[in-house]
């Protein structure tokens, strides 16, 4: 088994701790939770770049080797690093897992040195019917990023 972790922070006060262990059947497990950000739904994406120099801004689009659309995770048709949404609790906290099979910690398609970015809104999923759905899930500002570091 392979693992990863990814640290975030951001300048309003989110934070939060993100796992990776890559499975044996080629999925991966992330586990987390994040605190300091406003409740409801906050879209979740790998981000293609690990650069952090310019905070989450630097972190380019999201993580698409395969060149597709926008999309839910449980789509065929999705970027690598479309994740979908984490829902924060009135609290502002959130603990969450989720299991996916195009997120590697190994191989040409590693996430591994990647950015994780939380979103301000909730992502569409590419369905929602903006400019920018099948883009970025018209999920609104980065709000916080971390980078991914092999363990």
């Amino acid at each position: 088994m392979v693992k990863a972790v990814a640290v975030l922070n951001s300048n309003e006060g989110a934070c939060g701790t993100i796992y990776f262990a890559e499975e044996g059947d080629g999925s991966t497990t992330v586990t987390g939770s994040l605190s300091g950000l406003k409740p409801g739904l906050h879209g979740f994406h790998v981000h293609a770049l690990g650069d952090t120099t310019n905070g989450c801004m630097s972190t380019g689009p999201h993580f698409n080797p395969a060149g597709k659309e926008h999309g839910a995770p449980e789509d065929e048709n999705r970027h690598a690093g479309d994740l979908g949404n984490v829902i924060v609790g009135e609290d502002g906290t959130v603990n969450f897992k989720i299991v996916d099979k195009q997120i590697p910690l190994t191989g040409s398609n590693s996430i591994v040195g990647r950015a994780v970015v939380v979103h301000a809104d909730p992502d569409d999923l590419g369905k929602g019917g903006h400019e920018l759905s099948k883009s970025t899930g018209n999920a609104g500002g980065r709000v916080a990023c971390g980078m991914r570091c092999e363990t």
